[in-house]
């Protein structure tokens, strides 16, 4: 009786464990999100990130040389530095292909650098004239808080200029200060996700920057374990003559890779 009783039912209906359900159901690359993570998943993406670091370490440090070097040259000549933010989000798109490539096994090459020129670069470029427009809007609100609060007043009567209270002329400029602040956290919010919504999967330049900003909102909260983390990291790497900085970077960018797998695919720590 007892072996009848332990023989599998043959009406029953197959059961796996969650892990076996997941991978059998899900593609691995099959875009889901934005979804919701638990806040611990910002102190999760920065292990997964020095751990797509320490694979490639060497090439990683190159890449950012290499990087480095060519914005600081093309931000000294005159017209093409503006241009500098639209190529960023190209290279960061080669940068996440070379991030994809290692974890799937594969290896880091410098060229990966440049792999966003031929991987929906015309895309990219798109998200970098966005941010760039974004920037200069917010530039010019800020301009035009510290005229209005300080600069007319002292057009207005010029008679009285020097005159003016300094702690008057300090509330204005914070303002504008905090008022840039207010504005240029929902344009980052926008723009962290979209080169690799961009050049990962195709998507359209402003999808991906709704996409991104809605991710960001989602997630606001491993976001910030994340940003106060990388806080602390990023003095320390200030500390020894700014050398600290040759990893800090590229674990910044291994680091948006590894969030965005946690929110823009299929996994077992959305909520």
């Amino acid at each position: 009786m007892g072996g009848v009783l332990n023989e599998p039912n043959p009406y029953m209906p197959p059961r796996a464990s969650v892990a076996e359900r997941f991978d059998a159901s899900t593609d691995a690359w099959a875009l889901v999100g934005p979804q919701r993570v638990p806040a611990g998943r910002g102190w999760a993406w920065i292990k997964e990130g020095f751990s797509l670091f320490g694979r490639s370490p060497g090439i990683w440090i190159a890449n950012f040389v290499v990087f480095f070097l060519i914005v600081t040259v093309l931000s000294f000549v005159p017209l093409v530095s503006i241009a500098v933010n639209i190529l960023i989000p190209i290279f960061l798109g080669g940068l996440m292909l070379g991030c994809r490539s290692l974890d799937e096994g594969g290896e880091l090459e410098l060229s990966h650098l440049f792999a966003g020129f031929e991987s929906n670069g015309g895309k990219l470029a798109g998200v970098g004239g966005m941010y760039l427009a974004g920037s200069v809007l917010i530039t010019l609100v800020v301009v035009a808080i510290i005229f209005a609060t300080v600069l007319l007043p002292a057009m207005a009567h010029p008679d009285s200029a020097g005159q003016m209270p300094p702690f008057l002329e300090a509330s204005g400029a914070m303002v504008a200060v905090l008022v840039g602040l207010l504005l240029f956290f929902p344009l980052m919010m926008a723009y962290w996700f979209a080169p690799l919504l961009v050049v990962l999967h195709d998507v359209d330049v402003f999808k991906a920057l709704g996409l991104s900003f809605k991710a960001s909102l989602r997630n606001i909260w491993p976001l910030t374990v994340y940003g106060l983390v990388m806080l602390v990291l990023m003095v320390v790497a200030t500390l020894p003559a700014f050398l600290g900085w040759l990893v800090m970077v590229p674990v910044i960018w291994t680091l948006m890779y590894a969030s965005y797998k946690d929110i823009f695919l299929a996994n077992e720590h959305a909520i």
